[in-house]
C-alpha cells in the first residue's frame, strides 16, 4: 500500500486559514501524516434520510471508513465555517436541527458571510474537500439532468468536470433523467468507471443499460487510472460507479411503478427545484414501505467501504 500524499501548498494554506476552513484535529493530522482520508457529504444527513436513520447512517459510514483503515471527513458549514471532519455533537446537530440549509457551491460564500449552518451537496463537498487536500469522496448518488423539458442541470455535474478527485457513487439518483445525465458526463469528459460491473448502475438498481468507459475490479486499478489522469493533466473527477448490493436491489418493475407514482405526486404538489429530489426519495420510501430507504442505506455503506479501500491504495498524485 502506498502512502497518501501530503496536501499541496495551496491546500495547506487553506487548512491553516481558520477564517474560512476548519479541519478537525483527526483529519488535519491524517493529511499531514500522509494517511488516507475519505470525504463524506452532509446533505444526506440533513435532507436525504429520515430521523433517526440519518444520524445512525452518518455514524455507521464513519465507522466503516475507520474499519477499512482510513479517516472519515464529513463536511458541512457550521456557523459560517467550512468544516472538514465533524464531532458527534456536530453530526447530531445536522441530523436533528430544522434550520440546516442545503448548500451547493453557489451558496458557500453567502453561508460564510452570514454565518449559516448548512449541509453540503456533492458539488460543494467536492469543492471544499479538494481545497483541503482530500482526493477521495464517497456518496450515494450524484445529481444530474432533471426530467422535463426545461434544461435543469445539477451543479454536481460541472463540479465533476473541473475537480480532480475520485468520486465513489452508485450512479445518478434514480429520480433524474439518467440517459441525459450520462450524455452530459460524456460531453464534458468525465470518465465513468464501472466498479465490478459493465454498465452504469442506476442507484437502487444494478442495471441501467447505460455504458461505462472502463471497468475496474480493484482499488489498485482505480488508483492507477486516477494517477494517469493526473499525469496527463486531466481536469475533472474520476467517477467510480458501484452497484447497490444485490440483496438490497429493487426489482426494475417495482422500481418503475414507485417512481412513476412519486413523480405524479410531486407534480400534483407543485414541488420543484432543489426540493424535488428529497421529496421524490422520501415519497419512494413511503410507497415502497421502506424498501428504497434500506437500499439507499446499503449503497451508502458499500460506497463508503469501497472509497476507503481506494483511499488506502492511492499513491502520490
Amino acid at each position: 500500500m502506498s502512502s497518501f500524499r501530503q496536501p499541496n501548498g495551496k491546500a495547506r494554506e487553506w487548512m491553516n486559514n481558520r477564517e474560512f476552513l476548519q479541519a478537525n484535529r483527526e483529519v488535519a493530522a491524517a493529511l499531514s501524516d500522509h494517511r488516507p482520508v475519505v470525504a463524506l457529504e452532509s446533505t444526506v444527513i440533513a435532507h436525504g434520510l429520515p430521523q433517526p436513520n440519518n444520524l445512525e447512517t452518518a455514524q455507521r459510514l464513519e465507522q466503516i471508513i475507520r474499519d477499512e483503515g482510513a479517516i472519515p471527513a464529513t463536511i458541512a458549514v457550521l456557523s459560517g465555517k467550512l468544516c472538514v471532519g465533524l464531532d458527534s455533537r456536530q453530526l447530531e446537530h445536522l441530523a436533528t436541527s430544522a434550520d440546516i440549509r442545503k448548500l451547493s457551491t453557489r451558496d458557500l460564500a453567502v453561508a460564510v458571510a452570514n454565518e449559516w449552518d448548512g449541509a453540503t451537496t456533492v458539488a460543494s463537498t467536492m469543492w471544499i474537500a479538494q481545497r483541503a487536500g482530500i482526493k477521495v469522496f464517497a456518496t450515494g448518488g450524484i445529481g444530474g439532468v432533471h426530467r422535463g423539458s426545461l434544461p435543469d442541470v445539477s451543479a454536481d455535474l460541472p463540479e465533476l468536470s473541473r475537480t480532480p478527485m475520485i468520486v465513489v457513487c452508485s450512479g445518478a439518483k434514480i429520480v433524474l433523467d439518467l440517459p441525459a445525465t450520462r450524455e452530459w458526463l460524456e460531453t464534458f469528459g468525465i470518465t465513468v468507471v464501472g466498479y465490478g460491473c459493465d454498465e452504469m448502475p442506476a442507484f437502487y438498481s444494478r442495471q441501467s443499460g447505460l455504458p461505462i468507459d472502463v471497468r475496474c475490479d480493484s482499488p489498485a486499478a482505480v488508483t492507477r487510472l486516477f494517477n494517469v489522469q493526473r499525469e496527463l493533466g486531466a481536469a475533472g473527477a474520476l467517477l467510480v460507479t458501484v452497484p447497490v448490493p444485490a440483496e438490497a436491489e429493487i426489482p426494475p418493475d417495482a422500481l418503475k411503478s414507485i417512481l412513476d407514482q412519486s413523480l405524479l405526486d410531486a407534480e400534483r404538489s407543485h414541488v420543484s427545484g432543489r426540493e424535488l429530489t428529497p421529496f421524490l426519495l422520501a415519497r419512494m420510501a413511503q410507497l415502497s414501505k421502506g424498501t428504497t430507504l434500506r437500499a439507499n442505506i446499503a449503497l451508502l455503506e458499500n460506497n463508503a467501504r469501497v472509497a476507503a479501500q481506494i483511499a488506502r491504495e492511492l499513491g502520490p498524485v
